[in-house]
């Protein structure tokens, strides 16, 4: 089943009523994950909490939830030997929310291009590295082959904003001419990646809702794809006659889900008047207030604030400080593996997520970039990025080095490559710890390795495969900013 199908199942297949009790669900759970005051006051009334559930809006009693917010229950959610069926709403809920997860882990097998060999191992190396290096984070990484931006900077202005979003310079309006250029865009996309292409969306360091004919632009995406890709906007309540059409497409296609980033409380209190549960079921609400539940990725200007309250720690009560463990950890919003493309200034970027730091302030890899004029220029563009950076394996003149973010151990027979979250260890080849000891040197060619190795009697191709095997693991450091790493084909019968 594709991503497209699973989505509409997972409401298509409900009764009425259990729409009606999930909607009411959700909302329950928004005004927890957002609302300290909500928390704060259930906590404080635990035993008859419905009234305080009924004036914050809720419709829905809480008791009938208790697997979901009382610490004294939590040993009951999610093991069905210890339900014993008394809490069916929680149950429900946590039913729903992993048929959501699986439409998410569905997009990430949707986004494999089996038009374009070499796109889909370099995005597949990606993943293998966003995985070891970003821990649990990098479950909610998608992966997705191209984001569209059809403004100039962001209006919001988060003080939290992960890829430092600049100031709003204006938006790419759905003239005939930009209408037919962003359709061949598209096409472009298509005919390089294939149905792959299909996984991308319209925003990034751009709000959509700061383009007021968004919607416009999203059904020329369907009519390309057959896909209507996921909306994500904090600023729902500016346009609502745009945010209604957007919402009524999602409703239409039932593709993807729709999202509101919500910064805070107040804005919440506004959603909830301005849209029923109803009406919100199908629109995730992604809660950014001040005591939310919820981590906020430390990138961008995130990154930037923490910096700041770490040179002010012996100035300033501890509480005041980004603190959380988790929160730390989450070091990136970027989610694309493949091209950023600016309507705008026509340009298009290579990327990759990664952990947020001085090389990579805003949590994602640039490995090129191109302008193009129209579409058949776009399309030159992104195929000259894929045959630059994406060789199928390592130059010989490249300057091996393993990831910067493993630690090397030799061992007795071999060596281990350890992170915070993986471990390689390599002890099959009789001439792995050798190997090992030339890689971390970070000071000989992929060229000059195999010579040593052929020296010492080591047969040339299991020598090759070896190296090729960790190039695919993703161990290799292969990050741009690593100047030595050569991005062209090394082809492998030419020793």
């Amino acid at each position: 089943m594709d991503s497209k199908s699973s989505y509409r199942q997972i409401f298509s297949t409900k009764t009425p009523q259990e729409l009606y009790d999930l909607a009411r669900i959700k909302r329950f759970m928004e005004r927890l994950t957002a609302d300290g005051e909500f928390r704060k006051a259930l906590s404080e009334n635990s035993d008859n909490p419905f009234p305080i559930a009924k004036q914050f809006g809720i419709e829905i009693d809480p008791l009938e939830l208790l697997p979901l917010w009382h610490r004294n229950y939590l040993r009951y959610r999610n093991d069905p030997c210890l339900s014993d069926k008394k809490w069916p709403l929680a149950e429900a809920w946590d039913a729903h929310i992993k048929t959501i997860l699986k439409h998410r882990d569905a997009l990430v097998e949707q986004g494999t291009s089996r038009t374009n060999n070499k796109f889909s191992a370099w995005r597949e190396r990606q993943i293998k590295r966003c995985n070891s290096e970003l821990g649990s984070s990098a479950l909610s990484i998608v992966h997705p082959v191209v984001a569209y931006e059809l403004s100039q900077g962001c209006t919001v202005g988060c003080w939290f904003c992960g890829i430092s979003a600049d100031s709003f310079k204006g938006s790419y309006n759905y003239s005939d001419e930009n209408a037919h250029f962003w359709q061949g865009v598209l096409k472009q996309s298509l005919a390089i990646m294939g149905p792959a292409a299909s996984t991308g969306f319209c925003y990034w360091a751009t709000d959509p809702c700061d383009n007021p004919e968004y919607d416009r632009f999203l059904e020329d995406y369907y009519k390309v794809f057959g896909v209507l890709p996921q909306t994500t906007t904090a600023i729902p309540l500016k346009n609502i006659e745009l945010t209604r059409r957007i919402m009524a497409l999602h409703q239409k296609y039932m593709c993807n889900p729709n999202r509101f980033s919500v910064l805070t409380v107040a804005i919440l209190d506004k959603i909830y008047k301005t849209f029923t549960p109803d009406e919100l079921l199908c629109t995730e609400l992604v809660v950014q207030t001040k005591n939310s539940l919820l981590t906020k990725a430390v990138a961008g200007k995130a990154l930037e604030k923490y910096k700041r309250d770490q040179r002010k720690l012996l100035d300033v009560p501890k509480t005041d400080v980004i603190k959380s463990s988790a929160e730390l950890d989450h070091s990136t919003i970027a989610c694309v593996s493949g091209f950023l493309v600016n309507m705008m200034s026509q340009t298009v970027e290579l990327i990759a997520p990664t952990r947020a730091s001085e090389t990579w302030p805003k949590g994602y890899r640039i490995y090129g970039a191109r302008h193009f004029n129209n579409p058949e220029e776009y399309g030159k563009a992104i195929s000259d990025l894929i045959n630059t950076y994406m060789p199928e394996s390592v130059a010989g003149d490249t300057l091996l080095s393993f990831r910067s973010d493993l630690e090397y151990c030799p061992t007795a027979e071999g060596y281990v490559l350890e992170g915070k979250y993986y471990k390689f260890t390599s002890t099959s080849l009789p001439f792995a710890k050798y190997m090992g000891e030339l890689i971390h040197g970070a000071n000989l060619t992929a060229d000059q390795i195999l010579d040593k190795l052929i020296t010492r009697g080591e047969d040339i191709f299991v020598a090759l495969t070896a190296i090729r095997e960790l190039y695919d693991l993703s161990v290799l450091n292969d990050d741009p900013a690593y100047k030595r790493f050569k991005y062209k084909e090394y082809k492998l019968l030419e020793v």
